[in-house]
């Protein structure tokens, strides 16, 4: 079927109104974060549907809070998410980058370029970026505790916590080290478990060796709240009578069956709690139970008598930690309580602080490859930043662990990337010289909003850096605090190479799918 010439143009110009839709979209999220990045970036207020109040400038969780509706938008949303699972640093960033490339797009677009060759040449140019970094990047040691800590500072210099940066970057360097497997050049997060707990302020946040609770211990019935040389059980069947599986009911019809029913209650739970106490167990963690109460009244009193420490409502899912790092087993029902199933600790006891009591478990068997955070915070808000934060530092250090190289941060590689790309792009011809130079100068809205958010004047700026650059000097980045252009190694503003790597390389993926989208398919 031949096509008129104005049913083409009516396809061609469908096909651009997409595209600039998609692109408008994409770079309205992108303007939407781009006050809030570097250390002078300011930071967002975000109310919940249910009315919660989030104060934050990590570039991941406004996304994640922001409810879109346009589907290239919420491209946008998944690339910031990806960066975090990635790098965990640097989410504001990739965002902006993307904004900064797709304005591109559009200035190449409305010059008649084909939307594949642009994308190819994209493809090219972040190779060559990478590479870029590569060479930039100055190997580091993992057990070169001080590099490790630069790094992380930097990282905390853009949060609200940034004044406590001393104590929470070496805190979190020090978390990542002990539980790091050398050998396999990576460290799982999971094995870190940050508590929060309200009240004192972001100064008290403590690395532990062993385990904390946010729940206090159960001494309803005058049970021991201090233990020494603690064989702990966890156990994940209820101290209470049993329940009938169905729902019905058991008619009593005199006091002697009711006393029967009682007494055979209270000869159940007795027998339980000396089953617990003959396997040499002194503190008991039980676990959440939804079916019933996990333990009565009866049963915290014949622990008491006993002198068990009881510690209740343990969430499922922490179960896995507390055994990894208790190396115990869990018990599920009373039969299976063996001596060598219990956990052993030096010390349980229970601490007060300025909002409830916590209990805490320390000198844990060795070796021992997990550890606990306590956060804490002088009101929610800044409690939860401080969790956001502490985990930033966790995954900059993780990063350092998978790829061991760092390079000068305060928008240094960015403007070395663009300098030493727009070089290259006279050695290609034509279409692709153009898009890899329009590539180079997108790069540039890092430096830009970076002195933009300090209220320097970006034009001045970035031309000066722009020519320290050609000059050969690369690690000069903007320097926020004295509002000048400094060596950023000097300044010890030094970041991890995978956070920009994984930037450039997710932001360009990102941009490259919403160029090749030309048409939008609604379904039914």
């Amino acid at each position: 079927v031949k096509m008129s010439k104005g049913e083409q143009f009516d396809n061609k110009s469908q096909q651009d109104d997409v595209r600039k839709s998609n692109i408008m979209s994409a770079k309205a999220i992108a303007d939407a974060v781009r006050t809030s990045l570097g250390p002078r970036g300011m930071d967002k207020m975000i109310q919940t549907a249910d009315g919660e109040v989030i104060i934050t400038n990590d570039g991941a969780t406004i996304l994640r809070q922001m409810s879109v509706s346009h589907p290239t938008a919420k491209m946008m949303v998944e690339l910031s998410k990806s960066q975090d699972i990635e790098a965990g640093d640097g989410t504001t960033s990739v965002v902006v980058m993307a904004g900064g490339l797709l304005n591109a797009c559009s200035g190449l677009l409305n010059r008649g370029i084909h939307p594949n060759q642009i994308s190819d040449a994209f493809q090219l140019a972040c190779k060559k970026s990478t590479e870029i970094l590569q060479e930039m990047g100055t190997p580091v040691d993992f057990n070169d505790r001080e590099s490790l800590i630069k790094c992380t500072n930097t990282s905390l210099s853009s949060k609200v916590v940034s004044q406590n940066s001393s104590l929470l970057a070496p805190l979190a360097v020090d978390a990542v080290m002990k539980i790091a497997d050398p050998l396999d050049n990576n460290a799982d997060l999971n094995m870190i478990r940050v508590v929060r707990k309200l009240g004192g302020t972001v100064d008290d946040t403590e690395l532990v060796d062993g385990i904390v609770f946010t729940q206090k211990a159960a001494k309803g019935a005058g049970g021991p709240t201090r233990v020494q040389n603690a064989k702990i059980a966890v156990l994940q069947f209820q101290l209470s009578p049993p329940k009938t599986d169905i729902e019905n009911s058991v008619v009593i019809s005199d006091y002697q069956q009711m006393d029967r029913i009682l007494k055979e209650e209270r000869t159940y739970i007795a027998d339980l709690c000396k089953k617990i106490a003959k396997t040499g167990c002194n503190v008991v963690l039980l676990q959440k139970s939804i079916l019933r109460d996990a333990i009565t009244d009866l049963g915290l009193h014949f622990l008491a008598k006993l002198k068990i420490m009881l510690v209740r409502d343990i969430e499922r899912d922490e179960i896995e930690f507390i055994c990894r790092t208790l190396q115990c087993v869990p018990i599920a029902s009373a039969d299976a309580l063996r001596p060598e199933k219990l956990g052993k600790a030096d010390l349980v006891e229970e601490i007060g602080t300025s909002d409830g009591k916590i209990v805490k478990i320390t000198g844990v068997p060795k070796p021992c490859k997990t550890v606990s955070i306590l956060c804490r915070g002088s009101n929610k808000l800044v409690l939860e930043e401080n969790e956001r934060s502490i985990h930033d530092a966790l995954c900059v250090v993780r990063s350092l662990l998978k790829r061991k190289f760092m390079i000068p941060g305060g928008s240094a590689p960015e403007m070395e990337v663009s300098q030493r790309l727009m070089e290259y792009s006279k050695t290609l011809g034509g279409a692709e010289s153009y898009c890899v130079r329009a590539y180079a100068e997108a790069l540039e809205i890092i430096p830009a909003t970076l002195a933009e958010n300090a209220g320097l004047n970006p034009i001045n700026i970035v031309t000066t850096l722009r020519l320290m650059h050609a000059n050969g000097d690369k690690n000069a980045g903007i320097n926020v605090r004295k509002g000048t252009i400094s060596n950023m190694m000097e300044e010890n503003v030094v970041q991890p190479l995978l956070v920009s790597s994984s930037a450039l390389e997710l932001a360009t993926e990102a941009v490259r799918m919403i160029l090749k989208i030309d048409g939008f398919v609604p379904t039914l």
